[in-house]
């Protein structure tokens, strides 16, 4: 698997990345993660992670990626940054207290985080993880046993009460056809509708789609958001997936910020909660994270780098997708250009394709 890491960074890979609250990577142990970063620290590339835990373990997750990095010798990116469930809210300045003390001790550390309250995973990651180790069919094996199913059962409440409740649950997608029904609405609502238990809702689906059920879950603060946003280790990401309101990407009932999120920033964090000035917000949305994965090409307005610009209306710009219509499409943006070229003008697409693959400078 080194040896993975170092061919994909050398075809051009801008870091390497780690998933330690889904399976297969939540069994990764520690040394097995500085193997696999270390070949990021002669390039200065980052090692970009989704923690193991972002709730109640937040700041043993936090500990553990600063751990990785400075076993590695490499930079340190923290994807989406997040308290998550109320009472995890308060440790904002815990997590902030350790990662600005690593940033003092001369990691190059930051972390960015995308400007919604919710968070789009898979509706298994609500169940232990224990539960998943081993695949779709050891984890359906498991439920059919009733003492390991009961555990599995109290587990799960605890997680879901942790974000308050299944009605705090979104379903954003399922593979089974015949629950497609269910995409859109909130599991608890769902579950209610059906008369039924929506624990039981919540495996059904899972069962029939072969685990594949899509979730959003709402459990953040706003008050942190601004927060997290305004720090000077921040800066903006969406995590979310390339969605278009029409053609084959348009499936389910995806998180919003795949068409919503920097539109957000600029409309709610700026103009709004003034959580940002229009200038911080565009540095960290361009400049910032593009010098991160070493770009140096392109992220600022300058003579002789690539010509990647977004006109738009400071006044009026803002999102129009939602959690229940995610496919709109942002208001206030008159025209896009990638490497020089239009590719799109007052909401026109053109079909010049002027774009192309990326590599930072030290690939």
């Amino acid at each position: 698997m080194v040896a993975l890491v170092t061919r994909a960074l050398a075809d051009g890979a801008c870091g390497a990345s780690s998933g330690l609250e889904y399976t297969p990577g939540a069994f990764a142990r520690l040394d097995e993660l500085v193997a696999l970063a270390r070949p990021l620290a002669g390039r200065r590339l980052p090692y970009a992670t989704h923690m193991r835990n972002e709730d109640d373990q937040l700041l043993d997750a936090i500990d553990e990626s600063i751990a990785v990095a400075t076993g590695a010798g490499c930079p340190l990116q923290i994807s989406h940054l997040k308290t998550q469930g109320p009472r995890n809210w308060p440790r904002l300045d815990d997590a902030f207290g350790r990662i600005e003390q690593a940033k003092r001790s001369g990691l190059d550390v930051a972390f960015d985080r995308y400007p919604y309250t919710a968070y789009q995973t898979g509706l298994t990651n609500l169940f232990p993880v224990w539960s998943r180790d081993g695949g779709t069919q050891a984890f359906l094996r498991r439920l059919d046993d009733p003492a390991t199913a009961a555990r599995i059962r109290t587990e799960t409440l605890g997680k879901v009460e942790l974000i308050g409740g299944w009605d705090n649950v979104h379903i954003a997608s399922v593979r089974a056809a015949d629950d497609r029904a269910a995409e859109g609405k909130r599991l608890g609502a769902y579950a209610r509708s059906l008369g039924m238990d929506p624990y039981e809702v919540a495996l059904g689906l899972l069962r029939r789609s072969a685990l594949n059920v899509g979730m959003v879950g709402f459990a953040m603060s706003e008050d942190n958001l601004d927060r997290i946003l305004a720090h000077p280790l921040g800066m903006v990401c969406s995590d979310g997936g390339a969605f278009a309101a029409d053609g084959p990407t348009r499936r389910g009932s995806p998180h919003p910020r795949g068409l919503g999120t920097f539109p957000r920033v600029l409309a709610r964090y700026v103009r709004e909660r003034r959580a940002l000035t229009l200038e911080q917000a565009i540095h960290k949305m361009s400049a910032y994270p593009a010098a991160r994965v070493g770009i140096t090409d392109r992220g600022r307005l300058a003579v002789g780098l690539a010509a990647d610009i977004v006109v738009f209306d400071a006044a009026i710009v803002r999102d129009t997708a939602t959690y229940e219509q995610p496919f709109q499409y942002p208001v206030g943006i008159s025209a896009v250009l990638v490497n020089g070229g239009v590719a799109l003008h007052e909401g026109v697409r053109r079909p010049e394709g002027t774009g192309h693959s990326v590599r930072p400078a030290a690939g």
